[in-house]
């Protein structure tokens, strides 16, 4: 699945273990005719090639998500209409807004989870078997929450899921959760997985945290893509990192980047509705290729790609760890 992306090696002079799509922004603002920005976007393999689920944010600013496919995982056919939710398990399926999905493919399904409009925003949680009929379900959490990630296989026998505590508008804080459930509808043994870092020892992820794309089973752990703010003087500042999460105790964190692995320097990136952000949310990956490819949102208006070897950034996190 993987050879269907155009795959550029890091650029002459780059000593990233990350480095930018040369075409980027993939997915510009106007991808639909209603859209005044699509980004913070969800991707995953389907059938011969890939579906999405995709933020894009209409004319009117009202927040929504919607399917996309494309055959290369670069050119995209989104639908023009959001995605209509039926009743999965509860009937309770108001919401007032929706954005920043992640998809993750567990047993026989696609789940699909979402920063969901409840009275204040919670984790919404939904799944689709073919990316044409969607079911909602209950909301994971209590406001107030965000970027709720799934791992993509259950640990012990229960579902496992990231979170981010927060508050109802642009928090200015933020840790990083775990959450277990035995059937995706109840949720709880809740523990601290990350925590934001002191200013002195790395000040990009000094104000909070929220994990990005699902989770990547590696030899060494689970490798989490996570982004982490700073409040600057000209207000947050978005930039990505890793983590190694121990396999059978995710809440257990192995090794953390100091240094950023991207962070928000191109036209696209610090330019926009929401300037200066870098928002991972979607990861590709082959093990045997020794590759991965990450989606992100750039500046809450488009979304980028990013390249990298899996075994780089997993040395690159274990040497340079907080």
């Amino acid at each position: 699945m993987m050879s269907k992306i155009p795959w550029q090696e890091r650029p002459k002079g780059c000593t990233d273990v990350v480095w930018r799509y040369t075409k980027n922004p993939i997915i510009k603002r106007d991808a639909i005719p209603t859209s005044n920005s699509i980004f913070n976007s969800a991707v995953t393999p389907f059938k011969d090639g890939y579906a999405g689920v995709f933020r894009c944010d209409n004319k009117a600013v009202q927040m929504n998500i919607f399917a996309g496919f494309s055959k290369d995982g670069i050119h995209w056919d989104i639908d023009h209409e959001p995605i209509h939710f039926k009743e999965g398990n509860t009937k309770m399926i108001s919401s007032d807004y929706k954005y920043d999905p992640r998809v993750v493919f567990i047993e026989d399904r696609y789940w699909i989870t979402w920063c969901n409009g409840y009275h204040g925003p919670t984790i919404g949680v939904g799944y689709t078997y073919d990316f044409s009929e969607f079911f909602q379900c209950e909301n994971a959490f209590l406001p107030f929450n965000r970027n709720g990630v799934l791992f993509p296989q259950k640990i012990d026998g229960k579902y496992a899921m990231l979170s981010r505590p927060s508050d109802n508008g642009h928090t200015p804080f933020g840790d990083i959760y775990i959450s277990y459930s035995p059937d995706m509808k109840y949720w709880g043994e809740h523990r601290c997985v990350l925590k934001v870092t002191p200013f002195m020892d790395s000040a990009w992820q000094c104000t909070k945290i929220g994990a990005g794309p699902i989770p990547i089973l590696t030899d060494e752990g689970w490798l989490m893509f996570y982004h982490g703010v700073i409040n600057t003087c000209n207000g947050f500042r978005y930039s990505m990192g890793a983590a190694i999460l121990d396999q059978d105790h995710p809440d257990q964190v192995k090794y953390r980047t100091r240094p950023y692995l991207l962070s928000p320097q191109t036209l696209y990136e610090c330019v926009g509705d929401v300037p200066n952000v870098v928002f991972p949310c979607a990861a590709l990956h082959s093990k045997k290729e020794d590759k991965v490819v990450i989606y992100y949102g750039a500046a809450d208006t488009v979304v980028g790609m990013a390249f990298g070897r899996l075994s780089e950034i997993i040395a690159f996190t274990k040497e340079n760890s907080i």
